[in-house]
C-alpha cells in the first residue's frame, strides 16, 4: 500500500498526463530531493523556486491567470502566514473580476504537528485557510483520499488549498489507489529515488487509474449511536483510535471525517448528531478562533433542542508555539487520552 507521500506523487503525475497539470513548483520541489517529503519526487514538471513563499504564491497566481493549472508548494504550512494578502487577493479574484477571472491554482503546504518539528515546522494553518473566502481546503487523512482530493483540487476552477498532515505523510494506506501494485516494495522501486546519486533515476509509473473525492463530501469512518466525532487530518486517526477502544467496551462512537474544511459536508454532519444528540470536534490548531468553533455553534443554532449534552471543541492549547521536547508538543496538540477523556465526559453528561 502507498504512503501519503506516494500517493501525492501518483496523483501528480496523473494530473499532468491526463489533466493538463503543466506547473508543479516550490522549495526544492524539483530534482534531485523531490520536496522535504518527497511528495513532487520524479515529476517531470516540477521546478526549484528561490526561497520566497510570496513568490509563489504570486506565481502561481500569475500562471492561473494565464489559463494554466499548477501545483505551488509552501515547504511548510509555518511560512505561509506571510502571504496572506495575495491568498485573500487569490480568493476574491473570481468575485472582483465579475466572474471572469478563474483562479485554477493548488497551493499545497504539509500542515500541523506530529514531526517534532518545534517552534517553525508544527503550525496549523486551517482554521486561518477557513477564514479566506473564495478558497476550498482540503485535508486528507488517508493516501486514498489524498489522491482522490489532489485530482479534484487540480482541476476545480477555484483556489485549492491542500493541507496535507505532516504526521502522516509516511503512514501507509488500507486501502489501493486505482491502479497501483499491491506489494508496497514494489511499488517503492518503481517511484522512490535510490539514495545516493539520482543524477539519471527516472520513475517507472504504474498505470494509474482515475479517481476522485469530491470537495465537501465527508464520510464516516466508525458507525455509532452513542456520540459523534468530527475531525480530519492527523486526529482523525486519534479519533478512530479512541472509537475503537470505546467499541471494545460496547460503546459504539460515530467518526466522521471531514475531508474538506470548507465547503465542509454539514448534511453529514447533521444527520449523524441527529442520531446520537452528542458531538465533539477534534483538530490541532489552536483552540482560540479555531474551525470547530463555527462548527459547535452552527450546532446549537439549528441542532439546540435536539442535543443531550453541550457540543464540546478540543483542540490544541492557545500557546505562542509548540516546543521541541515531545512532552511540549504531546500537551499541547490532542492525543488519544485527552481525547478519550474528553469524550468519556461527553457520554457521562446528562440533560
Amino acid at each position: 500500500m502507498a504512503n501519503m507521500a506516494q500517493a501525492i506523487r501518483m496523483a501528480l503525475h496523473f494530473a499532468e498526463e491526463n489533466l493538463e497539470l503543466k506547473d508543479v513548483f516550490g522549495e526544492d520541489v524539483g530534482a534531485p530531493l523531490g520536496g522535504v517529503f518527497t511528495a513532487t519526487q520524479g515529476i517531470k514538471s516540477a521546478w526549484n523556486t528561490p526561497l520566497d513563499e510570496r513568490g509563489i504564491i504570486g506565481c502561481a497566481m500569475g500562471v492561473a491567470m494565464a489559463g494554466d493549472r499548477c501545483v505551488a508548494e509552501i515547504q511548510f504550512a509555518d511560512y505561509i502566514f506571510n502571504t496572506i494578502d495575495l491568498l485573500k487577493m487569490a480568493g476574491n479574484t473570481l468575485w472582483a473580476t465579475n466572474g471572469k477571472q478563474e483562479l485554477p491554482m493548488v497551493v499545497m503546504t504539509p500542515n500541523g504537528a506530529g514531526i517534532r518539528g518545534s517552534l517553525y515546522h508544527s503550525h496549523s494553518f486551517d482554521a486561518h485557510a477557513s477564514r479566506m473566502p473564495g478558497w476550498k481546503i482540503v485535508v486528507p487523512s488517508t493516501p486514498l483520499d489524498a489522491y482522490g482530493l489532489m485530482l479534484s483540487a487540480i482541476e476545480d476552477p477555484n483556489p485549492v488549498m491542500y493541507l496535507n498532515p505532516k504526521a502522516l505523510m509516511r503512514v501507509r494506506g488500507e486501502e489501493l489507489i486505482p491502479g497501483e501494485p499491491a506489494d508496497e516494495k514494489e511499488l517503492k522501486s518503481m517511484i522512490d529515488a535510490p539514495i545516493g546519486d539520482r543524477s539519471k533515476w527516472k520513475p517507472k509509473w504504474p498505470k494509474l487509474e482515475d479517481y476522485r473525492v469530491p470537495i465537501g463530501k465527508g464520510k464516516v469512518t466508525r458507525e455509532g449511536t452513542r456520540a459523534t466525532m468530527v475531525s480530519y487530518g492527523r486526529t482523525l486517526i486519534v479519533c478512530n483510535q479512541v472509537a475503537d477502544k470505546l467499541k471494545a467496551e460496547g460503546i459504539d462512537v460515530e467518526v466522521i471525517d471531514l475531508r474538506s474544511v470548507y465547503p465542509y459536508d454539514w448534511q453529514l454532519i447533521k444527520s449523524s448528531i441527529r442520531k446520537t444528540g452528542r458531538v465533539m470536534f477534534v483538530n490541532e490548531d489552536t483552540e482560540v478562533t479555531n474551525f470547530a468553533e463555527h462548527l459547535a455553534y452552527r450546532t446549537t443554532q439549528e441542532l439546540f433542542y435536539e442535543l443531550m449534552a453541550r457540543p464540546r471543541v478540543v483542540a490544541a492549547k492557545n500557546v505562542p508555539g509548540i516546543g521541541l521536547h515531545p512532552n511540549l508538543e504531546d500537551n499541547t496538540v490532542p492525543q488519544p487520552p485527552r481525547v478519550e477523556a474528553e469524550l468519556r465526559e461527553l457520554l457521562a453528561e446528562t440533560p
